[in-house]
């Protein structure tokens, strides 16, 4: 591609606007006669989801074989940086050898509670583990000339009404938990490209908030790429292109092009700004297409040992009380269908047609022939209730035997993109056979799959439980190794297991109302709320035990405050003290003094993980700036550190601290110019009582206003107003219409079943897809050309006023298309 100005200057305005669209699901437009090529994307935090293609065309919903790799929320267990580069540089070497220019992730939204149903797409709770972890996969992937789209830009921590809520939180929030770790990663990695969430923050869509992408995304942390819309996430295309949003994913047949061409000709729209944003797109396309030159095939096998190896590290060891490692030749029972077809990977935009899956019998099989295996399937479906014959076979194989290996775990139906978990239990089936197993079998090991925490009412009954999360294709490969002792787990959690779902600071306000979510919780999310409320947890964030022991000791500070640096370098020593190599994960955690402004208890500031070997002895070293003492001020508008003394802790967890130093600090503030030091009080100390005692469950309206700094929103629509384009079909329940399309809509869908004990068939899934899809998002993202007056007869329809006949056959062809939406 030529000089990007001259050839904008010969683009037609019609070409111009076309430009900022999809021609494709998966491609972008090109303008031949400018020799301006199109650019593939591709779905894949965890392994490509390309599409395939027949000649031209892409074949709508069949994707090619790739290798499946851990989920985020597995390998964000590892806290391993170069473990995360090593997964990044592996997948942008695949999408080199499938054409694929940019890919789609990572997803770095912040787990606010257990209940996201994507959160097994999401690395923590926590944004500076987020913010490490992300960084590295991101370098990875740009380091083989492929783009990045790091997403959800932002706020978006819910798949309940996603399209259509605003999340109402304060700036400290924000900037402090929601924001921080794609500040780091946009600073840090300069990715490619930034997807913008469905979601509204503070009621503005993020496809069309100039705050959010133009304001704090450019003009403070420096981007340079473009941003793109999630999948349908445009509500009015012409506010987002002067919001800063460029490129509008997937097509939408032309509707929205005509729209920004519209505006520039009437003046509400500069076609300098439509320039501009031609300019950001092209710059990284042009990148794309001179960085790559097409590499042979990858080797998958290569890969899926890859994939091994990450699993190995992204496995949590929860409780064990002695009895891993087992030993292979003694005779133990493998009971679970699980152990046989492991749930490896979550459901929606994310779910890669995996290469080749191993399950554990098949590892057993092949790498432990010595292995004395007693199997019993147990149930057919994890969700169905128990069949009695399964149940006593799975019983007599657990009473002969010298252990039992117990794979168990959440269904696809109860965790996937699109939808929400209601409570955080396995399915009363799975609950009862791991308690009838225990009952026979004092060495029962439990096998988790699953994708966010889940509650343990056996808890004490088990003698050991293994946390594989979704493992990824070679997951039974990685389960055999860590229970054989072949390999030392080494994982932590990057979330905290409560023990009731109850416990968790965000569960009154989630998932919201019509309108709005509040994050009354502010600051306080996962151990944040937690350690500051001192309420017990079935395990802690950072937990995960080792096959061997470790020490800490000598706690060293390069200096007890700071003057001019603003750095602070910590180290301590680490030995491991059992008789099997091993590494340890030391988490650095900062408690700030009793200041103007309420803070957490404590706060993950940094880790390193150490391999050592039996009796080996390492030193560990840390570096903390300003900002890992620091909070967001909202009055001046940066971060801040306070005058006082700080605890530095050092520990295997947050609840279990080894080591603690004292550091005393005097007041900076962080800004664009450097430190400044010397800060005098400039604004009035405002207190929060509820957020000062952490009592978040009971914060007023009053007291959430006053830190919001307004007036909540409106949480409902009016029963009286009008249906409008931005609305969706649920909005709509209460009209004779509208009543009738939803009966409609699922008597279409009724091809699948419907799932009992809080799992969801795929029928429920699209149907619920259609129900909370905004009118607006229909032009592309269902699949199939609507034109505006066709959107605009199903708004007068549901207002009860006159339309086209032709509407009625519109809800036919959309049941099929719906499972598209990414």
């Amino acid at each position: 591609m030529g000089d990007l100005s001259s050839i904008i200057g010969e683009m037609t305005l019609e070409e111009k606007a076309s430009l900022l669209s999809g021609k494709t699901s998966w491609l972008t437009k090109p303008v031949e006669r400018l020799m301006v090529n199109p650019v593939r994307l591709c779905d894949g935090p965890v392994g490509l989801r390309k599409q395939v293609t027949n000649g031209t065309s892409e074949m709508e919903g069949e994707t090619i074989p790739a290798v499946c790799f851990p989920a985020s929320v597995g390998t964000a267990a590892s806290f391993n940086r170069s473990m995360m580069r090593d997964l990044g540089e592996t997948l942008g070497k695949e999408c080199r050898a499938e054409d694929v220019n940019i890919l789609l992730g990572p997803g770095i939204n912040i787990k606010r509670g257990p209940l996201c149903g994507r959160n097994f797409e999401y690395i923590s709770e926590d944004p500076y583990l987020t913010a490490e972890l992300a960084s590295e996969y991101v370098e990875g992937v740009q380091s083989c000339g492929v783009g990045v789209s790091v997403k959800h830009f932002a706020v978006n921590n819910q798949e309940n009404r996603r399209m259509l809520i605003s999340a109402e939180v304060d700036e400290r929030a924000l900037r402090e938990i929601y924001l921080s770790a794609f500040e780091a990663v946009i600073k840090r990695t300069r990715p490619w490209t930034v997807m913008c969430s469905y979601n509204k923050i503070n009621g503005v869509y993020a496809s069309e908030n100039e705050w959010l992408l133009t304001d704090v995304l450019r003009k403070e942390w420096g981007f340079e790429g473009y941003v793109m819309s999630d999948w349908g996430a445009v509500s009015d295309r012409v506010a987002g292109v002067a919001a800063g949003l460029e490129l509008e994913m997937p097509t939408s047949y032309g509707i929205n092009d005509k729209k920004i061409v519209q505006a520039v000709k009437n003046g509400s729209l500069q076609e300098k700004t439509v320039d501009l944003a031609l300019e950001r797109i092209m710059k990284v396309h042009d990148r794309c297409i001179t960085d790559q030159e097409k590499v042979p095939s990858y080797d998958k096998e290569k890969d899926h040992a890859a994939a091994r190896r990450f699993a190995q590290e992204s496995m949590v060891l929860l409780k064990n009380n002695g009895v891993l490692p087992l030993d292979p030749s003694e005779k133990i029972a493998v009971i679970g269908k699980m152990a046989e077809h492991p749930r490896f990977q979550g459901g929606g935009s994310s779910h890669v047609l995996a290469h080749r899956v191993t399950g554990f019998l098949d590892t057993v099989k092949k790498e432990y022939s010595q292995a004395k295996i007693l199997y019993a399937k147990a149930y057919e479906n994890a969700e169905d209730p128990l069949q009695d014959d399964l149940l006593f076979e799975a019983i007599a194989a657990a009473s002969q035997a010298k252990a039992a290996i117990l794979f168990t775990g959440l269904p696809d139906s109860f965790e996937s993109e699109g939808y929400d978990r209601s409570h955080i239990d396995l399915p009363k089936s799975q609950n009862r056979l791991i308690e009838e197993i225990c009952k026979v079998q004092p060495n029962t090991i439990v096998v988790l799959h699953n994708g966010s925490p889940v509650a343990m009412p056996w808890v004490r009954k088990a003698a050991a439980i293994l946390e594989a999360y979704l493992g990824g294709e070679a997951v039974g490969e990685a389960q055999a190794d860590i229970l054989f002792g072949r390999v030392n787990p080494s994982a932590k959690l990057a979330e905290t297991f409560p023990v009731f779902l109850e416990d968790c600071a965000f569960l009154p306000y989630f998932p919201g109302f019509q309108n709005t979510v509040e994050y009354r919780e502010s600051i306080f999310v996962g151990y944040r709320y937690f350690d500051t409320a001192k309420i017990p947890v079935l395990f802690p964030f950072g937990h995960g035990l080792s096959y061997t022991d470790f020490m800490y000791s000598d706690i060293i500070l390069d200096r007890d405050s700071w003057e001019d640096q603003h750095e602070i370098k910590v180290s301590c020593t680490i030995t491991n003290t059992g008789s099997l190599a091993g590494a340890e994960v030391l988490q650095l955690y900062i408690i700030s003094p009793k200041g103007k402004c309420f803070r957490p208890l404590q706060e993950l500031k940094g880790f390193e993980k150490v391999y050592l070997e039996a009796g080996e002895s390492k030193m560990a070293e840390f570096k903390l700036d300003a900002r890992a003492f620091s909070y967001y001020d909202i009055q001046n508008e940066q971060f801040e550190v306070e005058n006082g003394r700080y605890q530095i802790r050092i520990g295997a967890s947050s609840r279990d601290i080894r080591l603690e130093k004292e550091v005393r600090l005097t007041a900076c503030a962080i800004t664009k110019q450097g430190i400044v030091t010397n800060l005098e009080p400039s604004h009035e100390v405002k207190r929060f009582p509820a957020y000062d005692s952490c009592d978040i469950k009971n914060v007023s309206n009053d007291e959430f206003e006053q830190l919001l700094g307004r007036k909540l929103s409106s949480r409902y629509k009016s029963l009286e107003e009008e249906i409008t384009i931005d609305c969706c079909l649920e909005d709509a329940s209460h009209t004779k219409w509208g009543k009738r399309i939803i009966k409609l809509a699922r008597k279409l869908l009724k091809q699948g079943m419907s799932i009992g004990d809080g799992g969801m068939g795929e029928s429920d899934i699209s149907y619920y897809s259609i129900l909370q899809m905004p009118f607006h998002s229909f032009y592309g993202i269902a699949g199939v050309e609507l034109t505006q007056e066709t959107i605009q007869c199903v708004v007068n329809l549901l207002n009860n006023r006159k339309v086209l006949p032709s509407l009625f056959g519109l809800l036919r062809v959309l049941p099929g298309k719906i499972r598209q939406i990414s």
